[in-house]
């Protein structure tokens, strides 16, 4: 199993918890909260080794996108990049962003 820790800055709040997905066969969970500090503190826990320049390219890209202010864990367990950045869009969804700071 790897870890994996990111730390991006940001501006934006969201207001509340999501979780989405599942840890199954091919597939990822990802769990997200409020942050007070202006960063988004991702940790990333693997059972696919070998992948971690993969793994950087798509969160750094996600949240050099979507500018917000979380703590956000990902459990993985084989799921493509695709389905990665889906289920990062679906947790930011269900967070509900604060629309004033859209």
């Amino acid at each position: 199993m790897e870890s994996f820790k990111y730390t991006f800055p940001a501006t934006r709040k969201i207001v509340n918890r999501a979780h989405v997905g599942v840890v199954g066969s091919g597939d990822l969970e990802v769990l997200i909260e409020p942050c007070e500090e202006s960063q988004t503190e991702v940790t990333i826990r693997t059972g696919i080794t070998g992948f971690k320049d993969t793994w950087e390219a798509i969160i750094q890209r996600f949240f050099t996108q979507h500018d917000v202010a979380a703590k956000v864990k990902i459990n993985d367990f084989g799921a493509t990049p695709g389905v990665v950045t889906i289920r990062l869009a679906q947790a930011l969804e269900v967070s509900f962003l604060d629309s004033n700071k859209k």
